[in-house]
C-alpha cells in the first residue's frame, strides 16, 4: 500500500514538472506571430511592437538571480506554485482592452517564466535524484513541442475567432489554470519544509571558473538561439527563398532542436563526464553555420544548427544538475547560468542586426557567431565534468 502512494505520488510530481514545462515557452511564443495583428489594433510602432517580445527577456534577465533566495526563504515548490498564479494573471492581463494591460501583463509573464525557469532543475534534482536526466529530457521536449505547437496555431486561433489576437493569447491561459489547479493539490503531498536545505558545500558563484563555464556556455546557446530565429528568414530571403519558404525552414530548425532536448539529458546523465557531447554540439553547429552562410545545402545545414543548439541546450539543463551537489546549489547555478543567458539573448538579435547594417552583408555578423562557437568549445569542456568549486 505504501509503494503504491509513493508510486502514485511519483507520477503526480512528473504530471506536475510537464505542466509546468508547457507553460514556460508558449505564452511568449505564441506572441511573435501574432504582432502584426496587435500593432494593427493598437496602432503601435514598429519599437513598441518590438518591445513585446523583448519585454519577457529582460525579465528572464533581472530576476532570474532572485529565484533561488526566495526558494531558500520560502520553499522550493511554493514558490514556483505562486509563480504560475502570477503567471495566469499576467496572461488575464494582456487580453484587457487597453494596450498597457499588454505590456503589464507581459512583464508578469515573464517575471513568473523566470522564476520557474531557473527553480526547474532544482526541482528535478530534489525530487527525482535517480532519474535527473530523464526527467530533464521529459521537461524540456514538453517546453519546447508546445512552444513550437503555441507559435503554429496563434495566428489560425486568432483568424477562427471574432476575438482575434486576444482569443488566441487567452486559450493559452486554461494551460495556466490546469497548472494551478494541480499545484494546488501538489503542494498538499508536499512535506511541511519552510525552505530548501541550504547547499551542503557553500559555494560562491559569481566567483567559481566553472560556473562562469556554464554561465557563458548557457549565454552563447541562447545568444545563438535568439539571434537565428529572429534573423533567419531575412537570411534565407536574401539567398532567393520565398517568405514561406524560409518559414518553413525555420520550423525545420526548431523541429530539430526538439528531439535533441529529450535525448541529450538522458544520454548525459549516463556518462562521467560530456567533453564529447560537447565537442560534438559545437561542431555540428560550426559546420551548420558554414553551409547556410555559403548557402551550400541551405535546409541540411539548418538541420545540422538546430542538432547542435538542441545539444547545447540539453546539455545546459544537465549542467545545472551534474555540476552540483544539491538543490540549492542547482537553483543558485542555474539563476546565475539563465541571468547571463537571457542578457546575451535580449543582445543578441540586436547586435547581430547592427553589423549587417554596418557591413551591408551577413558575412561579418557570421563570423561572430563561428567566433562565439569557438569560444563555447572551451567553456563547454570545462563545463561538462567535475563538481562546483
Amino acid at each position: 500500500m505504501q509503494e503504491a502512494k509513493q508510486q502514485q505520488a511519483g507520477w503526480i510530481a512528473v504530471i506536475g514538472v510537464i505542466f509546468i514545462a508547457m507553460n514556460l515557452r508558449a505564452p511568449i511564443t505564441s506572441v511573435g506571430p501574432l504582432i502584426p495583428l496587435i500593432q494593427g489594433d493598437f496602432h503601435f510602432s514598429n519599437a513598441v511592437a518590438g518591445s513585446i517580445m523583448t519585454i519577457p527577456l529582460i525579465a528572464f534577465a533581472l530576476f532570474s538571480p532572485f529565484a533561488p533566495r526566495l526558494s531558500l526563504k520560502f520553499g522550493l515548490e511554493p514558490v514556483i506554485y505562486t509563480a504560475l498564479v502570477v503567471l495566469l494573471a499576467g496572461m488575464v492581463l494582456r487580453v484587457f482592452p487597453h494596450g498597457s494591460w499588454l505590456f503589464v501583463g507581459t512583464g508578469l509573464v515573464g517575471i513568473a517564466i523566470a522564476i520557474c525557469n531557473v527553480l526547474m532543475p532544482a526541482l528535478v534534482k530534489k525530487s527525482f535524484p535517480m532519474k535527473v536526466g530523464l526527467i530533464t529530457g521529459v521537461y524540456g521536449i514538453s517546453m519546447n513541442v508546445f512552444g513550437s505547437l503555441a507559435s503554429g496555431v496563434s495566428v489560425p486561433l486568432a483568424q477562427s475567432s471574432s476575438l482575434g489576437w486576444r482569443a488566441s493569447l487567452g486559450v493559452w491561459a486554461f494551460l495556466a489554470v490546469l497548472s494551478v489547479i494541480l499545484w494546488s493539490f501538489l503542494l498538499k503531498s508536499v512535506k511541511k519544509e519552510k525552505v530548501i536545505e541550504p547547499p551542503a558545500v557553500k559555494v560562491r558563484m559569481w566567483n567559481s571558473l566553472k560556473a562562469w563555464h556554464v554561465t557563458i556556455f548557457m549565454g552563447i546557446q541562447s545568444f545563438m538561439f535568439y539571434t537565428l530565429l529572429t534573423w533567419l528568414p531575412a537570411i534565407l530571403h536574401d539567398q532567393g527563398y520565398t517568405l514561406n519558404q524560409a518559414g518553413w525552414v525555420v520550423s525545420t530548425l526548431q523541429m530539430a532542436i526538439i528531439p535533441m532536448t529529450f535525448i541529450i539529458p538522458v544520454v548525459a546523465e549516463k556518462m562521467s563526464d560530456q567533453r564529447w557531447l560537447t565537442i560534438g554540439s559545437v561542431t555540428l553547429l560550426f559546420l551548420g553555420l558554414i553551409g547556410l552562410i555559403t548557402g551550400f545545402l541551405t535546409v541540411f545545414s539548418v538541420l545540422l544548427i538546430g542538432i547542435g543548439i538542441g545539444t547545447m541546450f540539453g546539455l545546459a539543463m544537465m549542467f545545472f544538475v551534474l555540476r552540483t551537489t544539491d538543490s540549492a546549489q542547482a537553483a543558485g547555478l542555474s539563476g546565475m547560468a539563465q541571468s547571463m543567458g537571457y542578457l546575451l539573448a535580449a543582445v543578441g538579435p540586436v547586435f547581430f542586426g547592427y553589423l549587417h547594417d554596418l557591413s551591408a552583408n551577413w558575412t561579418i555578423p557570421f563570423i561572430l557567431l563561428m567566433l562565439l562557437t569557438v569560444i563555447q568549445l572551451f567553456v563547454g569542456i570545462g563545463a561538462s565534468k567535475g563538481k562546483l568549486e
